[in-house]
């Protein structure tokens, strides 16, 4: 799935950088939540409190 990339890219950026909070890193997580909102909501269309928290 997208976990196992995403750690491998944080982990690496976190040995590069001493910043865990940089922006960068921020910007990959948002992003990950998002297309994992996403693709739970493809299979769920009737989940309105995901969309809910999607829209927020």
């Amino acid at each position: 799935m997208i976990k196992n990339p995403l750690i491998s890219v944080i982990l690496q950026k976190e040995k590069e950088e001493k910043n865990k909070g940089s922006v960068e890193l921020q910007v990959l997580s948002f992003t990950s939540k998002i297309r994992r909102l996403t693709s739970h909501l493809e299979l769920h269309k009737r989940d309105f409190l995901s969309q809910r928290g999607l829209r927020i």
